[in-house]
């Protein structure tokens, strides 16, 4: 079979980009978008709801209601791009940034914040939207994405896997892994990294000399870098790699070159370790804002249109928030329901010390039973 490539960006700021910070339409020789102003008017609701979803996220754990948030601030286009590009056929392995993703494929948000509660254990069915459960290990679900496409492709089906992670991801040895194996084996599926330029505290210069998308020459498959704050743009690029992988072609690498606007969790202090200038500069290219801009310039959207989607991202703000404060505290052993699918002898040891620990508190009013659990 002839190998099909992934086009690279012949000039211009070094990445494939349709839509510029100032919201004018670009066109790109390899990467032509055909799209209605409708379906662009879409998209846009799609950012700002996703953006209010995490804004509301962060509120709330500040408020005390989450124990973490990992915000996407700054990365929406890069997650709603790729997160439509996704068909029922593929399957989406995430971190645990990719709300926008998650948003795209079906996924209740509320569901979302019951992870970060700690009021569920895991949190949804992956295989009910085709997305899987959030991984906190870093870089671990590339290796699942590459088994899962493997599994597609021996089984004969016709669609691909998605593999999301950051730029710091591509130092850990299970990414390196499963790049090798995804090549070796010609394997559908899509590495999709966001480079927000931080890995928590430490900038990507210091991780590696060379743009991240060329990593994948190294591993006998293309990369391609795309503006990650360009929804169009990634929406094309991420189109055409997932084509790619689902004609048999093989992996691809696709880059999308962002700026994390926020600290990397709620528990993260940025200023500690960046400048404040840049992040004035990237606040000039907004990826919520351009689609606003490219939307008002070419009177595609009235005032009326921008007031609608507000108003819509409040009232899914509110009942993210109320769907959250009510949630239940779950029982405490229901901490050793899904550890093992058949259970196991220690798990029964350790499920019966916890009933006995537990119980040892019986006769003490609620109050003070939950301060003595914490206690210990």
């Amino acid at each position: 079979m002839t190998e099909v490539l992934l086009p690279q960006p012949s000039e211009g700021p070094g990445f494939v980009q349709l839509l510029t910070p100032e919201g004018q339409r670009v066109e790109h020789p390899d990467y032509a978008l055909d799209i209605s102003d409708d379906e662009i008017k879409s998209l846009y609701r799609d950012l700002v709801m996703v953006r209010r979803i995490d804004t509301e996220a962060t509120a709330l754990q500040r408020q005390g209601q989450l124990g973490l948030w990992a915000s996407l601030l700054g990365q929406e286009a890069a997650q709603v791009g790729a997160g439509r590009a996704l068909t029922e056929r593929d399957f989406a392995f995430p971190t645990y940034r990719e709300h926008g993703v998650a948003y795209c494929k079906g996924v209740d948000p509320v569901t979302l914040l019951g992870l970060f509660r700690g009021a569920s254990q895991g949190g949804w069915d992956p295989n009910e939207n085709g997305f899987g459960l959030y991984t906190i290990v870093i870089g671990s679900q590339t290796l699942h994405a590459t088994g899962y496409a493997m599994g597609i492709q021996r089984d004969g089906g016709d669609g691909a896997a998605m593999a999301f992670f950051g730029d710091g991801a591509t130092s850990q040895g299970d990414v390196n892994e499963a790049f090798v194996w995804a090549g070796s084996f010609n394997a559908p599926i899509v590495f999709f990294c966001q480079n927000n330029q931080w890995a928590i505290s430490e900038p990507v210069e210091r991780q590696s000399h060379i743009p991240l998308y060329r990593r994948a020459e190294g591993f006998g498959f293309p990369g391609v870098r795309v503006d990650g704050n360009d929804v169009l743009a990634v929406l094309a690029v991420t189109r055409a790699a997932l084509a790619r992988a689902r004609e048999g072609s093989g992996p691809s690498l696709v880059e999308a070159y962002t700026y994390r606007m926020a600290p990397h969790t709620t528990s993260d202090d940025p200023s500690r370790y960046r400048l404040a200038a840049d992040l004035e500069t990237w606040k000039l290219k907004d990826p919520v804002e351009r689609v606003k801009a490219y939307l008002s310039r070419h009177g595609v959207a009235d005032a009326s249109f921008f007031a609608d989607v507000s108003a819509a991202a409040d009232e899914l703000a509110a009942h993210v928030r109320a769907a959250c404060i009510e949630m239940a505290d779950p029982e405490p052993l229901s901490l050793f329901d899904h550890v093992y699918a058949g259970g196991s002898s220690l798990l029964d040891e350790e499920r019966a010390g916890m009933a006995a620990y537990l119980a040892s508190f019986e006769g003490e009013s609620p109050a003070a039973a939950k301060l003595n659990v914490g206690a210990h």
